[in-house]
């Protein structure tokens, strides 16, 4: 296997995209960015992210943040391939952060709590705001 795959074509064997097109549109819309990591390049500030084209080679080791929906998934490479096989292979080819699965789900947890309909407030309640409340349970049999 060659020492590097272009980023579209892996995030496509990754199963992230479903096509090439939806990742070349990802990549080129600023959804996905690349760890340098430290003392990468001359002068260059360490844990600096970067935005790549298309054609980046990427190689093992490398950590992506892969924007898609309402999250955001940091992943770590471990495998190349430019061919997209079943589900199980494609997992092999990167791990995600716990960092990031942990967001991801705290994420999930609050957009589903919103959905019911409750919503964390910002502050305390006032005494206004608790009399209004007292108020309307009074109200109700």
């Amino acid at each position: 296997m060659a020492d590097g795959v272009r980023l579209d074509r892996w995030l496509w064997a990754a199963r992230f995209f479903k096509t090439r097109a939806q990742a070349k549109a990802a990549i080129e819309g600023g959804k996905v960015e690349i760890h340098l990591p430290a003392g990468s390049g001359s002068g260059q500030k360490p844990d600096r992210t970067t935005k790549p084209k298309v054609g980046k080679e990427i190689s093992i080791g490398d950590r992506l943040t892969i924007q898609r929906g309402w999250s955001a998934e940091t992943v770590t490479v471990t495998g190349l391939s430019e061919q997209r096989g079943n589900a199980a292979a494609a997992s092999l080819l990167y791990s995600e952060s716990l960092e990031s699965i942990e967001a991801r789900e705290t994420e999930v947890a609050r957009r589903r709590m919103e959905r019911a309909g409750l919503t964390l407030p910002d502050r305390r309640p006032s005494k206004r705001d608790r009399r209004e409340l007292k108020k309307l349970k009074e109200e109700q049999p």
